[in-house]
């Protein structure tokens, strides 16, 4: 293995939550039982209802995860980047994947099998209970955006999954911060639980107040402190 990337994949791990508080040795170990995969844009790396039987971690790219409600329609549950983790689960026991993962644009991963992970689990005592609080998060999160759909205006629920979105995938150009990722008004509708209507009425009042520019299956935000007083409900007289 080359040293470059030995070390890209030594601190991709180090930097990876379930991984936290390994010895040098004890990360060795793991790094030793991985592998790595690549996929091509557009690839699925696996689909829902699958045997969760790999944990990754994105090394390079990004990868969308979804899923497909009774009804059969498909919903952006999120967006995974360089450094996240994917498919807990299959650390954690028999389950199957709740979402489908596809990547967006070339993606490389590192993959852990199922059975490799209970091995280091039994081992590194620290793995178990650091995959527990991660699941622990995960829950956190989704009730956060339970609680979201059930009590939150619309206007609010957008400005906070485009505040998560740059937080995960922003980058900074002269027009602000652009969301560096293939996003559709539909895909903003999914991710929000609205009509793709909504969303562009909306959109379009905050372009014309100069918040945001969009382009096709693009987003910026030019102005995050406005986005920031409207996912926090605050005063209008704070905008700016």
């Amino acid at each position: 293995m080359k040293p470059a990337k030995s070390t890209q994949r030594r601190q991709s791990v180090a930097q990876c939550r379930l991984f936290n508080g390994l010895s040098e040795n004890e990360l060795n170990e793991v790094l030793l039982v991985s592998r790595q995969r690549t996929l091509a844009p557009s690839a699925f790396l696996f689909h829902q209802g699958e045997h969760a039987q790999t944990f990754y971690i994105v090394t390079a790219g990004k990868i969308k995860l979804t899923q497909i409600t009774p009804e059969g329609h498909q919903v952006i549950i999120r967006y995974v980047t360089a450094g996240g983790a994917i498919g807990i689960l299959a650390a954690l026991g028999d389950f199957p994947y709740p979402v489908s993962g596809q990547s967006v644009g070339a993606c490389t991963l590192l993959a852990w099998q199922e059975e490799d992970i209970s091995r280091l689990m039994e081992r590194v005592p620290r793995l178990a209970l650091n995959g527990m609080k991660m699941l622990s998060r995960r829950f956190a999160d989704m009730m956060d955006r339970y609680r979201e759909l059930a009590t939150e205006r619309v206007e609010r629920r957008i400005a906070r999954a485009l505040l998560r979105l740059t937080h995960r995938a922003g980058r900074k150009t002269e027009a602000g911060i652009l969301i560096d990722l293939p996003l559709t008004r539909r895909d903003l509708a999914e991710m929000t639980g609205t009509t793709l209507y909504t969303v562009s009425r909306i959109l379009s009042g905050w372009e014309q107040q100069g918040f945001v520019k969009t382009g096709r299956e693009q987003v910026t935000i030019c102005s995050p402190h406005n986005m920031v007083i409207i996912a926090e409900d605050l005063p209008e007289g704070k905008r700016i």
